[in-house]
């Protein structure tokens, strides 16, 4: 296993915290911290499930020296490439266009799935992970997330003030748990097991990078936050490793 170190690694990377790559709350920051908790073996394959404008996918292969399966639903594969070309990597990512329900890849294939701030859009659900995402992770490999969330689960009066922040879209809203309703939906099978959980530290400097970025969106979120909002927000990590 790599013990490199991933501290501060993420900060050689600023110039893309624009909202040019930027999709929300900063990926790489929540990123570099889960590897310093767990580092990836080096040379191995992974899926970087839901990797948006591919910033992820860069980390990944420079940072965590990976092949990296750069996957998403909403960029294109083609215009992923573009960004990997000018970036100098396109040697070691692998650009694909694909839905997380319906993935094209052999199973157990890969030595990790890296997903972050995308899982809860599709995996918030009882059985999704075992039917969707486990099988093309090899034996000992590794699911490793990073999700938006909250602290504790929602009062009444949170729970209204988040539903007004999502556009009535509940949804949105039922992607947004804490960490121990996250446990509790990977409990219970003896394929795999829980082997890291927290709440990364980065919270206020991911934010903030998203506010910072210029992005409408980050504009709009960064009104709730001075409202309230980030008070019982929090992010959710989790490594899970596929026992057999």
């Amino acid at each position: 296993m790599n013990t490199k170190t991933h501290a501060n690694s993420c900060e050689k990377y600023r110039e893309l915290f624009t909202k040019e790559y930027l999709m929300g709350p900063n990926s790489i920051r929540l990123l570099d911290e889960l590897l310093t908790k767990y580092p990836l073996p080096e040379g191995g394959r992974v899926m970087d499930l839901g990797c948006g404008k591919g910033i992820t996918s860069l980390f990944l292969a420079k940072e965590a020296k990976v092949i990296v399966f750069a996957t998403d639903l909403w960029i294109s594969a083609t215009e992923n490439a573009k960004r990997f070309e000018q970036w100098g990597v396109a040697d070691r990512i692998i650009p694909i266009h694909a839905d997380a329900n319906s993935l094209p890849y052999a199973q157990e294939y890969f030595d990790a799935v890296v997903s972050i701030d995308a899982y809860h859009y599709f995996g918030a659900k009882k059985g999704v992970f075992e039917d969707k995402i486990l099988p093309y992770i090899k034996k000992d490999g590794v699911l490793v997330i990073a999700v938006p969330g909250l602290k504790e689960e929602l009062t009444e009066k949170q729970e209204e003030e988040l539903l007004d922040w999502f556009e009535g879209n509940r949804d949105d809203l039922d992607t947004f748990h804490s960490l121990g309703w996250w446990l509790e939906l990977f409990q219970g099978n003896d394929d795999y097991e829980v082997v890291t959980a927290c709440n990364p530290d980065c919270f206020s400097e991911a934010w903030q990078d998203w506010f910072n970025s210029g992005h409408k969106y980050g504009i709009k979120d960064q009104k709730y936050f001075d409202r309230g909002l980030g008070e019982y927000l929090s992010f959710i990590g989790l490594v899970i490793r596929r026992k057999r």
